[in-house]
């Protein structure tokens, strides 16, 4: 008894040899790599950077001082 197959050997090859063929870096292969890999590091870099800008801004201006 032979179990069926995960994926049609067709679809698999084509895989393949997208994934063979492809010049880009090994880590941006995938169909969503670049938002993984990319993007979120890129969003939560620049959130921190406004955080840290409003927060020398309200330093620099005294505001949310305690008396």
């Amino acid at each position: 008894m032979t179990e069926a197959p995960f994926l049609p050997r067709e679809r698999l090859f084509k895989q393949q040899q997208y994934f063979q063929n492809l010049t880009k870096h090994t880590y941006l292969k995938g169909r969503y790599d670049v938002v993984t890999s990319v993007a979120i590091p890129l969003a939560l870099a620049a959130s921190s950077l406004f955080m840290i800008g409003c927060g020398v801004y309200n330093m620099s201006h005294g505001i949310g001082k305690k008396e």
